[in-house]
């Protein structure tokens, strides 16, 4: 019964910002790696952000500077801070939770965020 569950998306105006969560339920979040992915209309699902258990992240080239993962363990929840957001961050966006030492991997059921130029 592992579920991951986004919210926070929505639509904006370029340079705007959004916060996405993705609250997890059903695995032991502290030792799961969490990631975001967006996939928009015809396009293959991309990672756009990732964070390991112990806190290292890394990013796609094309949200450095503008997005920051973030996880509280307390709460079983990731979030994607998203700034200076622009008309190519359209796209839905998906939360993913990796556990390495029982090959897991989970999905939500993905988040819209539409922004207008």
């Amino acid at each position: 019964q592992v579920q991951l569950v986004e919210s926070g998306g929505g639509l904006v105006q370029a340079g705007g910002s959004l916060r996405l969560s993705c609250a997890a339920s059903g695995i032991i979040f502290s030792i799961h790696s969490m990631a975001w992915y967006h996939q928009a209309p015809r396009k293959q699902r991309e990672l756009v952000a990732a964070i390991t258990s112990g806190g290292s992240t890394n990013y796609a080239d094309s949200v450095k500077g503008r997005f920051t993962i973030s996880r509280d363990n307390a709460k079983n929840t990731v979030y994607l801070q998203m700034n200076d957001l622009k008309p190519e961050d359209t796209a839905l966006y998906y939360c993913n939770a990796y556990g390495v030492l029982r090959g897991s991997n989970y999905w939500g059921q993905g988040t819209q965020v539409t922004v207008s130029s």
